[in-house]
């Protein structure tokens, strides 16, 4: 999924082309993807872009006559710069929004929709898409350990609430945790001070650092290929492969549609995490500790 140093990029790149400009015609390729009726969608056709924002991990359109297009790419929705009046492609072709110099084209991967696309009039009613996300680039050590602890939670599943935190997700979370030396799987709760600094720092200097390489190019190349998986991050996506820092091997927990990628050597003292369904199939052969590996 597309997460805040990615939608920073699109919204870069849209910055260029589509600020200022008259969005000529929204063509929905898949009836799936609208899920507002009022206004109905026809009324953001021949209206100017008046600014372009991110709402959590949502790109948000807005529009003449107080109207914003809200657009939630989920996990495998991605966007297309072409050329105008492009077709939509048959099988992924979600939506195109028309513009006089290009097309901007939505498409998702995949047999499951879970793409969205909303129109609504007034910042009141954009509000209520807000999932209420601390910004954290925003905000002091003492805001966000208080939302940390809001909720007793692992570090993992309290970063990459959308209640808690704004656009966290996956992979940057990893790559937060991996910076910070903290395991995924810590409770919030049970922190020392040195461990909330050292994580407020590790993701305000983890999402400034992928911001910075995700915008780099931007304005000039549309980023058509944004993924979750880079050969620049430490940890995420790179099971198996030796750690940047300690070169252990990168090890995962793969739980319901996600994994946690975490270095051993770094972030537990050497301790290999239980997966729920290997443990259980390995039992007593389950590696406990890094040297049992080489064994």
């Amino acid at each position: 999924m597309p997460e805040l140093p990615d939608i920073q990029a699109y919204l870069t790149a849209l910055e260029s082309r589509v600020l200022h400009r008259t969005l000529t015609a929204i063509r929905i390729g898949n009836p799936f993807l609208l899920r507002s009726v009022s206004p109905p969608i026809a009324a953001a056709a021949g209206k100017r872009v008046l600014a372009l924002r991110r709402l959590g991990k949502r790109i948000v359109f807005g529009l003449e006559n107080d109207l914003f297009l809200i657009l939630h790419l989920m996990i495998a929705g991605r966007l297309r710069w072409k050329s105008p009046g492009t077709k939509l492609p048959g099988r992924h072709g979600l939506a195109a929004f028309d513009f006089a110099d290009g097309t901007l084209v939505l498409t998702e991967a995949g047999s499951k929709r879970r793409a969205s696309l909303y129109l609504v009039e007034g910042e009141s009613a954009l509000a209520e898409h807000d999932r209420g996300g601390l910004e954290v680039l925003e905000a002091n050590l003492e805001q966000f350990r208080q939302r940390l602890t809001l909720e007793r939670h692992t570090l993992k599943r309290s970063l990459t609430d959308p209640r808690l935190f704004s656009g966290i997700g996956n992979a940057y979370s990893d790559e937060i945790l991996h910076r910070a030396k903290l395991s995924p799987f810590k409770l919030t709760t049970d922190l020392s001070e040195e461990e909330y600094e050292s994580l407020f720092v590790a993701t305000r200097e983890t999402l400034r650092e992928w911001i910075t390489r995700s915008i780099a190019g931007a304005a000039d190349r549309f980023p058509d290929k944004v993924t979750a998986f880079r050969p620049e991050m430490a940890v995420h996506g790179r099971f198996g492969k030796p750690c940047p820092v300690c070169n252990a091997p990168v090890q995962r927990i793969v739980y319901a549609e996600n994994e946690a990628n975490y270095c051993a050597g770094c972030q537990t003292g050497g301790k290999i995490l239980a997966d729920r369904m290997l443990s259980r199939l390995l039992k007593d052969d389950w590696p406990r500790r890094l040297e049992d590996l080489e064994k």
